[in-house]
């Protein structure tokens, strides 16, 4: 049976492991240490900020606490539900899988548990930070961290086993393909509905009590314990109980605990009965017929690079139905910046003006975070067709450089409605105005080539889908272009000041902060250019036959 495990493991092992991988592991397993440390003193400083004030803060860090699990939850179960489908029934290796001495449950078994491992691995890393936090707040004691190790494993594993189990169910009632295709749709409109809805609740009447005519029904509302159907919620209650009672609550242990196994069990009775007819569904064919037209190489090449993308695009309904999620995370986005209390809460023109500038950051994580979903796996995800752009009559550099431009367009018009909205939400005018828009473009087009060229060097030509190719590399590429943006921003913190501050003093722009506005952007455009040049040189050699 464990030689089922042997090529996941060994897969695995040559990734991360690798001799010329070594200098990579260092270098993100020190990246992620420092990302650990900010999301823990992140949370620790803000957690800490809510138990100073009141009873009202503590119950406020409890149902951050709460709604932290659910929405890690939320993400897992989705995520956990697309890639069982590929696992399950549409890898490339069920064939021979199934076609060995191998039974049903023991092929359940070595699927849920590399799912649970693909998936959930980010959330184990990085929520112990975040958790933790957490703890040393409330002084939790010792018994804490135990129950917390224990916890999010088993609720990850939850996640993932409930995931499977309805891709079973599914699968055995719907064609494979065409399952996948409804569960990126529920997702989606999971997603929409719970953006929307949380945002029309305006969770920032939480923090204004006055507009309740009844103080003590406020405290009373928001102090209510998530839904107990939940199994997010058995985790999130028993170790909200231990950090205020230092009590277990031995129940919901339980079932933490147990709840992992009975999946398991639930899992090989359906896979059983449920597996072979799923499976011979999913063995469909494409259909149809098409007839290809000779490509005219007459045309602009740049244009049939772009019908090539698009068509590909559009293609995938897991890639261009994405943006009903993206549409949503925008509306929510520009949404939080007209609902902010400026005039109660603010008064100053400068403080608008410095969320102008975190607005920056803001919106270059967004770019970056897209770009790494969209722009990173792109050459990869050309698969073994790629032999065709090789062959024709179109350089590396040129084949490269359309693809940026591809992607570049819709990344500067998504940044554009960003910029301008939301300064204009915050009344925003004068030189700080021209300084956002010109240092969040910068940023978008900088974290698209950087994700581009990454994406050339880690390419991978034989990964299923455009998700599985996203690798160590990805993760690589994010952090480059977190630590650009930070360098950007720190950076123009001072000589922004001095230009804002002279401009509401003096109605003007004196020339020492022109002079000093004017070099800052001018070494940005410098260390921009050179940090594209650097990266996209090693894609495009990456792309060139040797």
């Amino acid at each position: 049976m464990m030689r089922l495990y042997l090529p996941f493991f060994r897969a695995a092992k040559n990734r991360f492991f690798a001799t010329r991988a070594q200098l990579k592991i260092v270098i993100l397993a020190t990246l992620g240490t420092l990302i650990c440390a900010a999301l823990y003193l992140l949370t620790f400083k803000s957690v800490s900020y809510f138990h100073s004030q009141s009873e009202l803060g503590i119950i406020l860090s409890m149902k951050i606490f709460q709604m932290a699990w659910i929405t890690i939850f939320a993400m897992l179960i989705f995520s956990s539900m697309i890639t069982g489908v590929t696992t399950l029934y549409l890898s490339n290796d069920n064939e021979i899988i199934v076609a060995a001495p191998v039974t049903l449950e023991e092929l359940f078994r070595m699927r849920m548990l590399t799912t649970f491992l693909n998936t959930s691995w980010m959330m184990l890393l990085f929520s112990l930070p975040v958790f933790g936090a957490f703890g040393v707040v409330f002084k939790a004691g010792p018994l804490y961290w135990p129950l917390l190790v224990a916890a999010i494993p088993a609720t990850a594993f939850t996640a993932s086993g409930s995931a499977m189990l309805f891709v079973i169910v599914l699968v055995y009632l719907f064609p494979a393909r065409r399952t996948k295709d409804i569960i990126v749709y529920l997702s989606i409109c999971f997603g929409v509905f719970l953006y929307l809805i949380f945002r029309l609740m305006r969770p920032e009447d939480l923090v204004n009590p006055e507009k309740y005519g009844q103080f003590v029904e406020y405290m009373s509302a928001i102090s209510n314990p998530a839904g107990f159907w939940l199994p997010a919620s058995w985790t999130s209650n028993m170790l909200a109980s231990y950090l205020l009672d230092r009590e277990v609550d031995q129940l919901l242990l339980g079932l933490i605990l147990l709840t992992p196994p009975v999946l398991i069990f639930c899992g090989e009775v359906l896979m059983a009965r449920l597996f072979v007819s799923g499976f011979s569904k999913s063995q469909e064919s494409f259909g149809g017929q098409h007839r290809f037209k000779e490509a005219s190489w007459g045309r602009s090449r740049m244009l049939w690079i772009f019908r090539k993308e698009s068509i590909a695009f559009l293609r995938d309904s897991k890639e261009w139905s994405q943006f009903f999620m993206i549409g949503a995370l925008i509306i929510v986005y520009l949404y939080n910046f007209k609902v902010l209390p400026l005039e109660r809460t603010f008064g100053t023109t400068y403080v608008a003006n410095l969320i102008a500038f975190g607005n920056i950051g803001l919106s270059g994580f967004l770019a970056a975070a897209l770009a790494a979903r969209f722009v990173y796996p792109s050459i990869g995800g050309e698969g073994g067709a790629f032999y065709l752009i090789r062959t024709s009559p179109l350089s590396a550099a040129r084949f490269f450089f359309y693809k940026y431009l591809f992607y570049l367009i819709p990344f500067t018009l998504l940044i554009l409605v960003l910029i301008s909205v939301s300064n204009h939400f915050l009344q925003i005018d004068g030189p700080m105005w021209w300084v956002s828009l010109f240092c969040a473009l910068l940023i978008c087009w900088t974290v698209v080539a950087l994700a581009l060229g990454f994406g050339a060097i880690f390419a991978d030509y034989h990964a299923e889908n455009r998700s599985a190719a996203m690798g160590p590399g990805s993760v690589f590429y994010f952090f480059c272009a977190i630590s650009y943006m930070l360098v950007v921003l720190f950076s123009g913190v001072s000589p922004t000041y001095r230009l804002v501050r002279s401009w509401f003093r003096q109605g003007g722009m004196p020339l020492s902060d022109a002079l000093l506005i004017g070099a800052w952007m001018i070494a940005m455009i410098v260390l921009s250019a050179v940090v594209m040049t650097l990266v996209c040189k090693r894609g495009i050699a990456a792309l060139t036959p040797k």
